[in-house]
């Protein structure tokens, strides 16, 4: 046997780097939780509004606009520098909520640890 090595591997640790069957079971399990809320999470949708209700948009979890609504009295054909920004608001908003739920959810699920994902 080489030096320095052993049944268990390098050092006496054991092989896979100390990760027990029980370990495994939960880090399997994590995996399965976050797989069911990821497409949990993305069968949702969002919506937000900008202009005190005049424009509002739906987005998807999977962040897809899916639909866009304007009010009629919105439309000023003088101003529709207005009506761009209330839509890019509104898009905007809605994109941030569905993020800010994912986060929230990703953060629960994995107790606060920082993994990158």
């Amino acid at each position: 046997m080489a030096k320095g090595f052993n049944s268990r591997g390098r050092g006496g640790m054991p092989m896979g780097g100390g990760m027990n069957a029980g370990m495994m079971k939960q880090v399997q399990k994590m995996q399965q939780d976050m797989m069911r809320m990821q497409q949990e999470l993305e069968a949702k949708t969002y919506t937000a509004a900008a202009g005190g209700g005049a424009v509002s948009a739906t987005v998807t979890g999977k962040r897809v606009l899916e639909s866009l609504r304007i009010d009629p009295d919105a439309v000023d054909p003088e101003d529709v520098e207005i009506l761009q920004d209330m839509i890019v608001a509104a898009v905007n908003e809605a994109l941030r909520a569905a993020e800010s739920d994912s986060a929230s959810a990703m953060q629960g699920l994995t107790g606060g640890l920082n993994l990158p994902f």
